[in-house]
């Protein structure tokens, strides 16, 4: 009876030691730094655009930055994160095959800025050895140093597409390119935007404050001008009386190998310049490394 009694104080004060010392940091820092793609209207693969993965050229991929906060409980499933994130966006019909985007010739590159929430499960998460070794007790945890996660979240982000022309760049929302705010014209876009992040993550623990890791995700967004093109062709002649020449070169630089697709349909509208149909979005993949902040305890037996 002394043994069994003794034994489980023993285990009690063992298993106490143990959770003193998984009362780790909560709060991580993070880096990192990767390429960039985007799902548009320009550019794009042989066939018809269709804003999905089979659609994307890898010649204009770019790159991006991220800095960030994790705040985890020591081995929960659910972790939540703040992050700020920059990088480049692109697209150029020259680089599609489809004889439409090429005639089409436009271009666009744009900055991207978000600001961002996201919500992190681990769908695998890291275990830890027991810190007691009583060889009459069975069933301890093995050592595993790293996680999965599925996340997603909301942000909010800052685009500015320009296209180039004869060597320069020119803000595109600057020339109101498809007759912004013309009659008969859409709606100018805002530089603003929403968007919805969904992704998948693996994170590798060096020791107790270092780790390494990656991410992949898209960003859906709310807005069809990442690219500066969504609608129709807006009438030239008004194009120019409103903004002048460098807005009608902008809005249509096409290449005239396939006759009369800028030109107004028979009924007057303009001739199609992009598909509203679809939103836009952009995909991050990032390297990253996390560092946290842990906390030395000391631990004291209580009785």
């Amino acid at each position: 009876m002394k043994k069994s009694i003794l034994l489980s104080l023993f285990t009690l004060l063992s298993f106490g030691i143990f959770s003193q010392s998984i009362n780790k940091a909560k709060w991580e820092i993070l880096g990192g730094i990767g390429p960039t793609g985007f799902l548009g209207d320009l550019g794009g693969g042989a066939g018809n655009g269709t804003h999905f993965v089979k659609d994307y050229n890898f010649s204009t991929t770019r790159f991006n930055i991220f800095a960030g906060i994790r705040y985890r409980q020591p081995l929960s499933r659910w972790a939540f994160r703040g992050n700020l994130y920059y990088g480049m966006v692109s697209g150029d019909d020259t680089h599609s095959k489809e004889a439409f985007r090429r005639n089409r010739n436009l271009n666009f590159r744009s900055p991207i800025l978000e600001l961002s929430g996201q919500v992190e499960f681990y769908i695998i998460r890291e275990r830890t050895k027991r810190n007691y070794s009583i060889s009459s007790l069975r069933g301890g945890r093995r050592k595993r140093k790293f996680g999965i996660y599925l996340f997603t979240g909301i942000g909010v982000f800052y685009y500015n597409p320009k296209e180039e022309l004869n060597g320069n760049w020119y803000n595109v929302r600057d020339y109101h390119v498809e007759g912004q705010g013309l009659p008969g014209g859409p709606k100018q876009f805002s530089n603003f935007n929403i968007a919805i992040p969904i992704g998948i993550g693996y994170r590798c623990a060096i020791n107790k404050k270092w780790s390494i890791g990656a991410e992949l995700s898209v960003r859906k967004t709310f807005t069809d001008y990442i690219d500066g093109v969504s609608g129709r062709y807006y009438n030239k002649a008004a194009l120019q009386a409103a903004y002048g020449s460098t807005a009608v070169a902008l809005a249509d630089p096409s290449l005239g190998t396939i006759p009369g697709a800028t030109s107004p349909n028979a009924d007057g509208t303009g001739a199609q310049r992009g598909d509203p149909k679809y939103k836009d979005s952009y995909m991050f993949f990032s390297v990253t490394v996390g560092y946290k902040f842990v906390k030395q305890h000391r631990t004291r037996a209580k009785f």
